[in-house]
C-alpha cells in the first residue's frame, strides 16, 4: 500500500515554523519580512499562484506587495519596476511571475533581479552557488521537493533517481541537488527529456522518479517498478465541467494506475505545489535575516 506525500500538511507545518520565527523577529524589534511579486498580464495559472503566495504571506506574518502590469507592458517598463524593487530597502525579496509575454526577454528580466533579493533562486549567481554547494537561494520547487523527501524520511543515498524534464526551474536544479553530498542527496541521477529514446528503460530502473514535463498523465503504470517513489511536479489546467471554476489540475502522472505500485507518491493538487510557495517564504525569511 502506498503512502501519500501530503504537501499541504507539510506546507502547513513549515508555515507554522516560519510564523513562530517571524513573531520572534518582531519581538526583538527587527523588521517584518516583505515579499513582493510582479504579475504581467492575467494568465489563469499565474493568477491563482500569486493569490496563494499573498495569502501565505498573511498567514506567516509577512508584508506582501503585488505589482500588476498589463500584457502590453514594454520590456523597458518592466525593467524599471524591477529596479524600483531592487532599490527599495523595505523589500527583502521579490519574484517576477513566469511565464512572461513573448515580446519580453525572460533571461534579461531574471538577470536584472538583484541576487540577494532573488528568492526564486533563478539568478545565474544563485544557480552557480548552488552548483558548487555555497549558501544561496535554492529554486523554490526543487527546494520544496527536498523538504518533502526529508520530512517523509525517504532514503536517497545510492538510489537511482530519474528526472523527467530538464527545465532551469525544476529538472536541472533538482538533478544537481540530489547528486550533492549529504542527505537528501548522494543519489545517482539520470535526466531524461523530449529527445531521450526509450524513456521507459530508464524509469523502470528508478527508485525515485521526479516528473516535471508539463505533459498530463505522461507517466503510466508500465513505466514504474514496484515500490518506487514518484514525485509529480506537473500542473496542467484542463477544461472540466465537473468543477466550479471550469478547470481541473492534472499532473504528469496517471495517478490512479501508478499509485498502487508506489511506496510513496505525491498527489496533484496538494503535493509539490504548496511546498513551492513555502520555499519562497523560507527564502524571503533568509533574505531578511541576511540584511
Amino acid at each position: 500500500m502506498y503512502q501519500l506525500i501530503d504537501g499541504k500538511k507539510i506546507a502547513d507545518q513549515v508555515k507554522q515554523e516560519i510564523s513562530t520565527e517571524v513573531k520572534l523577529r518582531i519581538s526583538l524589534g527587527k523588521k517584518q519580512p516583505h515579499l513582493a511579486a510582479i504579475l504581467v498580464g492575467n494568465d489563469g495559472g499565474s493568477e491563482t499562484y500569486v493569490a496563494h503566495k499573498i495569502s501565505s504571506c498573511e498567514q506567516v506574518g509577512f508584508k506582501s506587495t503585488l505589482i500588476r502590469l498589463p500584457e502590453t507592458v514594454t520590456e523597458q517598463e518592466l525593467l524599471l519596476e524591477i529596479e524600483k524593487l531592487n532599490s527599495d530597502a523595505d523589500v527583502d525579496g521579490f519574484i517576477v511571475q513566469l511565464p512572461l509575454p513573448k515580446h519580453i526577454n525572460e533571461e534579461k528580466i531574471l538577470q536584472t533581479v538583484l541576487p540577494q533579493k532573488d528568492v526564486d533562486g533563478f539568478h545565474p549567481e544563485n544557480v552557480g552557488k548552488m552548483v558548487v554547494n555555497l549558501p544561496s537561494f535554492l529554486p523554490a520547487t526543487p527546494m520544496g521537493i527536498l523538504e518533502l523527501i526529508k520530512r517523509y524520511q525517504i532514503p536517497t543515498e545510492g538510489k537511482h533517481v530519474v528526472v523527467l524534464g530538464r527545465s532551469n526551474i525544476v529538472g536541472k536544479p533538482v538533478s544537481i541537488l540530489l547528486s550533492r553530498k549529504g542527505y537528501p542527496g548522494d543519489a545517482t541521477v539520470t535526466v531524461c527529456h523530449s529527445k531521450t529514446t526509450d524513456i521507459q528503460s530508464y524509469t523502470l530502473t528508478a527508485d525515485i522518479i521526479i516528473v516535471a514535463l508539463g505533459s498530463p498523465e505522461f507517466l503510466k503504470a508500465d513505466m514504474v517498478k514496484q515500490g518506487a517513489v514518484v514525485i509529480d511536479v506537473g500542473t496542467t489546467r484542463i477544461k472540466s465541467n465537473q468543477t466550479k471554476s471550469g478547470w481541473k489540475l492534472k499532473g504528469d502522472v496517471a495517478f490512479d494506475e501508478v499509485a498502487p505500485k508506489c511506496s510513496f507518491i505525491t498527489p496533484v493538487p496538494g503535493g509539490v505545489g504548496p511546498m513551492t510557495i513555502v520555499s519562497l517564504l523560507k527564502n524571503t525569511l533568509l533574505a531578511a535575516e541576511k540584511k
